[in-house]
């Protein structure tokens, strides 16, 4: 397959939304993350998602929609607290899980009854969901399992001759996907963190929005099988929750504790192995500037791949806030391989 890459103008949005409606597949901008586009409620068209990325079956899709009023053609009912959350944060980085209605496809939900859905603030996404005149499910635009893309060379890198087109706009402005919070409970729980923050939600609705435990948990790694979630019967609501996402190719350790000591002993290992003769990539950022972390983390991820960085060894940013966002992806990237100082 041929893909073709499209800029931002009228004509070219246009030709990347007729794909969309022909059941093709688009990788667009937004700003989180690119996007790997196709019409949500073709089945057949979610399936070539699936196919493109060798993204597991049971990993719910994210549906983007182009106005607020869309929402009513994916859910039976928009609640208070629906509508409270899409005043403040839509369009923006946030998802909110809902009840889906039978229109949705089983392969868009990952096989539940409920669908993810949210309202990007980036004008090429926006512009694509309208002229397509159909909800986009789109998952980040990377092969499964390997940083999220923030430019389009990313997309390119991993998705050249898989899929239909690329739509060329700029670099992502977030850096990390959407937060995800589920609406279908009798309190709102954060399924994804995201740059929209737990205390955020919680303030613009009045009242505690919880975290979900899988959250709260070191998860066992079954090495080799990309799995974060042991459990078989496990199924996941959100992207993120049951398998190993965003790692690089290079071995990575996450340094957990006092900065200074950390700081000393990732220079010790760095030292130690590049004596054993491999490359080395350090990774610090200031606690006080989560949201660069964020912008910069998968960019710097795939910058070592290409230099062919053998180990990484990173800093943890405090868990609070948009660097507990930043922290659920470092720590995925390395596969918990963290180490206490």
């Amino acid at each position: 397959m041929e893909t073709r890459i499209l800029g931002t103008s009228e004509e070219d949005i246009e030709r990347a939304a007729e794909i969309i409606r022909q059941g093709g597949l688009v990788a667009f901008p937004t700003e989180t993350v690119y996007g790997l586009g196709a019409d949500a409620l073709n089945p057949e068209a979610v399936g070539k998602v699936y196919a493109a990325k060798g993204r597991p079956s049971d990993n719910p899709m994210i549906v983007h929609i182009s106005s607020k009023d869309d929402l009513t053609r994916l859910t039976f009912e928009i609640t208070e607290d629906m509508k409270k959350l899409a005043d403040v944060f839509w369009p923006g980085p946030l998802t909110m899980v809902v009840p889906a209605r039978p229109v949705v496809p089983k392969v868009t939900t990952g096989g539940l009854d409920t669908v993810a859905v949210r309202m990007p603030s980036d004008l090429t996404a926006a512009s694509l969901i309208t002229a397509s005149g159909v909800p986009i499910a789109a998952p980040s635009a990377n092969l499964s399992g390997k940083p999220s893309p923030t430019t389009a060379r990313h997309v390119i890198d991993d998705l050249d001759g898989r899929i239909d087109a690329i739509i060329e706009g700029g670099d992502c402005q977030v850096g990390i996907e959407s937060t995800v919070v589920d609406m279908t409970g009798s309190v709102p729980a954060v399924l994804r963190p995201g740059i929209i923050t737990q205390e955020q939600l919680s303030s613009a609705l009045g009242k505690t929005v919880e975290l979900d435990p899988v959250l709260l948990t070191k998860p066992e790694i079954k090495r080799g099988e990309g799995l974060l979630e042991t459990d078989g019967d496990f199924k996941p609501k959100s992207p993120g929750m049951k398998y190993k996402h965003y790692a690089p190719k290079a071995e990575m350790i996450i340094y957990k504790g006092d900065r200074e000591k950390a700081a000393l002993a990732m220079a010790e290992e760095k030292l130690r192995r590049v004596e054993c003769g491999q490359k080395v990539e350090i990774i610090i950022y200031d606690d006080e500037e989560p949201e660069k972390a964020a912008r910069e983390f998968f960019a710097k991820l795939r910058a070592c791949d290409k230099a062919g960085v053998d180990v990484i060894l990173a800093a943890a940013l405090k868990e609070d806030g948009v660097g507990f966002a930043v922290m659920n992806r470092m720590f995925k990237s390395a596969g918990y391989n963290i180490v206490e100082v």
